[in-house]
């Protein structure tokens, strides 16, 4: 037993040894949105090098798509020119700008780069060990949205059209042209806005989940929304490991027919699509009993309940099975090899160079296995009780009790 629980020690040493080692780690300067070539109307350019690495790091903190933050990408550049900046936007790790055009379409313009400062606990600080928190980051695709999007037209399913530029320092970032300029983002329509941009006719508003039940809270007997197209977005997420997805990465576009309401859901941030996860440490901080939201993108979903917001007992509650496993074989059927293949093209051929192989083949294997996540998927939604508290985003907004249940409990 003694020798036992030496052993057990001396592991622990070195695992912490090693923990150090791999945490301090990194490029001796920083470099952001770093330019190594410069066209008439686009750069050349590296995302960033925080996530430097050596056979140490990659071991203790994965390799994910560290090699994906380094690559030489080309972007076009966005001069603001007519289009206004209406505030300063962001969640916790994301920096982003609301712009408005002339039209009056909203935009919004978002880091690439992220600080997850925000997210770093007191303890992580206290202990030195920050660097997993930043590292961490890695694990996210740059580009994981572009192709999502990709995907998503596939499907007909409803995205924000993101597309990487680079922004210089210009007159018209006004007061934050010193914050924000010369770096990379995406630029994509926003999950609300007056002017519609759809392909849907008859579009009232497109808007935010709290609007919506204020919508249905005015008019309880004549607002719906498209639950097969929700599910077939939900199944879409699980199928691209996009575990992220509360109510506030949501809109919807309302389209108002003989005084009727029917809301499209509409999905935004897909920071987490695809979302790699490798190396003992984050191995360890994810495993379900310690994390379970936050889910590897493999072969196979190794953790269904993690993909279960409370959005989805919102709105998806008591949906028959049957439902589930229709849109589930829709994507199968649409979903070909040829046809995810064709949607890395959406991709920089340095980007598809590095990335291509492993992701295309965890797409195919996953698209096999859909009617199972499917089901599961409908099940778990079943077990959960209906709503006590407010969906996230709607904590503000003043609800009687059935309507914060679910959304058709009103």
């Amino acid at each position: 037993m003694k020798r036992f629980l030496l052993l057990l020690l001396a592991l622990f040493l070195i695992f912490l040894v090693l923990t150090y080692w791999s945490v301090s780690i990194g490029p001796e300067k920083v470099k952001l949105s770093e330019v190594v070539e410069r066209d008439r109307d686009s750069v050349t350019v590296i995302a960033t090098n925080v996530y430097e690495s050596n056979v140490i790091k990659r071991f203790m903190q994965g390799r994910n798509y560290r090699e994906a933050w380094e690559a030489r990408v080309k972007v076009l550049v966005l001069n603001l020119d007519s289009m206004k900046v209406v505030e300063e936007g962001g969640g916790q790790q994301t920096h982003s700008l609301d712009l408005m055009s002339p039209s009056g379409a909203l935009y919004s313009l978002r880091s690439i780069n992220k600080d997850p400062g925000p997210l770093i606990p007191g303890i992580a600080r206290t202990l030195g060990l920050e660097n997993i928190v930043v590292d961490g980051v890695s694990a996210q695709h740059p580009y994981g949205a572009i192709l999502s999007a990709a995907l998503a037209d596939a499907a007909g399913i409803l995205h924000t059209h993101p597309r990487a530029v680079y922004v210089p320092k210009q007159k018209n970032l006004d007061k934050w042209n010193d914050t924000f300029g010369n770096r990379l983002y995406l630029l994509e329509y926003e999950t609300e806005g007056k002017v519609n941009w759809t392909r849907f006719p008859n579009v009232s508003e497109i808007m935010d989940t709290d609007d919506l039940q204020e919508l249905k809270l005015k008019h309880p007997e004549k607002v719906s929304i498209d639950k097969r197209a929700f599910i077939r977005a939900r199944l879409f997420d699980i199928w691209i490991g996009d575990w992220d997805r509360h109510a506030k990465q949501w809109g919807w576009v309302v389209i108002e027919k003989n005084g009727n309401f029917k809301a499209v859901p509409l999905g935004g941030d897909r920071d987490n699509a695809f979302f790699k996860i490798d190396g003992v440490i984050p191995t360890l901080l994810t495993n379900e009993l310690v994390q379970p939201m936050v889910r590897p993108f493999e072969k196979d979903v190794d953790h269904l309940p993690g993909y279960v917001y409370p959005v989805d007992v919102y709105f998806l509650r008591n949906v028959p099975e049957k439902v589930f496993i229709e849109e589930a074989r829709n994507l199968q059927k649409i979903f070909t090899d040829e046809k995810i293949n064709e949607a890395f093209k959406a991709w920089p051929e340095v980007v598809n160079a590095l990335n291509f192989a492993d992701i295309s083949e965890k797409l195919k294997t996953r698209r096999n296995n859909l009617t199972k996540y499917a089901a599961a998927f409908r099940e778990e939604i079943q077990e959960r009780e209906l709503l006590s508290t407010p969906l996230k985003g709607s904590e503000d907004t003043e609800l009687p009790e059935d309507l914060i249940k679910c959304f058709d409990c009103l």
